[in-house]
């Protein structure tokens, strides 16, 4: 479920000026200290502006698969930052 949602929201990332920097898929090993959950994977995307981010989040198509994100996501981290 976790890749059907994938296969939907990683493209429309583009369609709304994102980019996915980073996906990575961490071994168990590359962890030297942690205090959360290990995450399966993560991913570092940007936006243009908050504007093209919101308008992402709110995708029609996108939001027709948040089911299948619901249903294979324990949890997520968003950390909103800025370029210095």
């Amino acid at each position: 479920m976790f890749h059907q949602f994938e296969e939907i929201a990683i493209p429309t990332i583009l369609k709304y000026n994102g980019r996915l920097l980073l996906r990575v898929r961490p071994s168990e090993n590359a962890f030297i200290e942690y205090h959360i959950d290990r995450p399966y994977e993560i991913h570092l995307v940007e936006f243009e502006t908050e504007q093209d981010f919101d308008n992402f989040k709110q995708d029609k198509e996108r939001q027709k698969f948040l089911h299948l994100k619901d249903q294979s996501i324990k949890s997520v981290l968003l950390i909103k930052g800025t370029q210095l």
